[in-house]
């Protein structure tokens, strides 16, 4: 069984992503991993390159201007280091540039793909998420944040990152069909200081907004990202990744938030009472379908 890794990232540097941590993760489960490095000069490349001598294989990348609505360049790029995966892969394992997985897991992804290689039924893996958000120790409650998504998928050139990059499709816009495994994606995408956050967010209106992104609001001061603005939070209970120990360490802000107060809107709150009831998540969406 041959598994190769791919991601996409760009400005790693500049925006303090865990790209390293994130590829890292993966690595012991990969035989190789393909990533497509955009265009940037605050060393990102070399820092990707540096992970590993001969597994790591990266693809020069620019970044399509032209899509700058809806995080349509995130997919653009997702499929560019996906199409250069080896046509000898089985299994091609997704990972972005803030998420990492732990350690504790990697049996039961291992198991996993050896047990549904050949299954042409399974198109993919469906991981659980924590959504880490303000710091490491408290993660996403409310509805906002997707509770899984797929991750591992099989070597099917049909099959393209839709929308934003979040998950897949397939043929004519068809979900894919996939296997829900007990092993969780540790999002940090909201986890730095308060000023890194606040360019990468402005930064982001390029690829979600463009037309938005003027002269004048490249030169605007937006001041430190408010982490305090978020609907709900808990603490976290679990253990992080051993790869995130450093980075954990050098956290060189504070957050700290009541976990009994919520901001709920009704939509939610009505949400979580049918959940109280019945255990089941209503009106989730799904971009996928579990077999």
């Amino acid at each position: 069984m041959k598994v190769t890794g791919f991601s996409f990232i760009k400005n790693a540097v500049k925006f303090d992503f865990p790209i390293k941590e994130s590829l890292l993760s993966i690595l012991p489960l990969c035989d190789e991993i393909v990533v497509t490095v955009g265009d940037c000069t605050d060393g990102t490349r070399e820092l990707v390159a540096s992970i590993h001598p001969t597994k790591i294989k990266i693809v020069d990348t620019i970044w399509n201007e032209q899509l700058q609505s809806g995080g349509a360049v995130l997919a653009d790029e997702t499929n560019k280091a996906f199409q250069s995966i080896d046509k000898n892969t089985d299994w091609c394992f997704y990972i972005q540039g803030d998420e990492v997985i732990h350690e504790q897991d990697y049996d039961i992804i291992k198991n996993a793909m050896f047990k549904y290689k050949d299954d042409d039924k399974v198109d993919g893996l469906l991981f659980k998420y924590y959504h880490f958000y303000g710091s490491y120790d408290y993660i996403g409650a409310s509805n906002k944040w997707y509770r899984n998504e797929i991750r591992i998928i099989k070597n099917n050139k049909s099959i393209y990152s839709y929308k934003d990059a979040q998950g897949f499709r397939k043929g004519n816009d068809e979900k894919l069909s996939v296997k829900e495994i007990d092993a969780h994606m540790f999002h940090y995408g909201w986890v730095k200081d308060p000023s890194t956050m606040m360019a990468k967010r402005k930064e982001g209106v390029k690829f979600w907004e463009g037309h938005k992104y003027t002269e004048e609001y490249d030169k605007t001061d937006l001041g430190d990202y408010d982490f305090s603005s978020i609907d709900a939070l808990e603490k976290f209970k679990g253990s992080h990744p051993k790869v995130m120990k450093e980075r954990i360490e050098k956290m060189n802000w504070k957050f700290n938030y009541d976990v009994s107060f919520n901001n709920y809107s009704l939509k939610d709150k009505f949400k979580n009472l049918l959940f109280t009831l019945t255990g089941r998540r209503f009106f989730e969406y799904q971009n996928y379908k579990k077999i």
